[in-house]
């Protein structure tokens, strides 16, 4: 009898949000975007950035980061922000991302990291519907924080696979 009233508490339950947890928060201009706390692994000052010729504006180039070559993304130009000239905020998040089984680092260009934030279920709204031709695979979810809307990447959608594997092939 234990067991099923076990099974029955299990059942009702409610399913736990994944998108929930630990946040680190930055700006991209008047915007701010949170990253899970899980997938950043440092973050550092602008550093020497090797371009790398026939890559996408975006694509900035790469760094050597404890003798490991990671692609370093601009986020303002990917997410088609206007360019700006760094600052003293400006900085690198490096993040890993796991796609189709590969582990990769890549470095991410913002104009400043704000704090770590722990987001419960009920912050966070799925991405609205922008209407037909408009997509936003990197949108995790919307978060409402203290008046403030933040938008939850994706990161691993950010940039492909076949972007990854082409910037650093360049680069070797």
């Amino acid at each position: 009898m234990a067991a099923a009233t076990l099974e029955r508490t299990q059942a009702a339950a409610p399913s736990v949000d994944p998108r929930a947890g630990k946040y680190l928060t930055f700006q991209l201009g008047k915007e701010e975007f949170g990253i899970q706390v899980l997938k950043v692994k440092e973050i550092m000052g602008v550093q020497d950035i090797t371009s790398v010729p026939g890559t996408p504006p975006h694509l900035k180039g790469v760094l050597n980061l404890r003798g490991k070559i990671i692609p370093v993304v601009d986020l303002r130009l990917k997410f088609a922000f206007p360019e700006a000239p760094f600052t003293q905020t400006t900085c690198i998040v490096v993040v890993q991302v796991i796609q189709e089984g590969e582990s990769a680092m890549i470095g991410l260009i913002v104009d400043g990291v704000s704090e770590v934030l722990n987001l419960n279920p009920a912050d966070i709204e799925d991405a609205p519907d922008f209407g037909q031709g408009v997509e936003t695979p990197f949108v995790l979810g919307i978060a409402k924080v203290k008046g403030a809307v933040k938008i939850l990447l994706k990161i691993e959608d950010v940039l492909t696979l076949q972007e990854l594997r082409g910037i650093v092939a360049l680069a070797h």
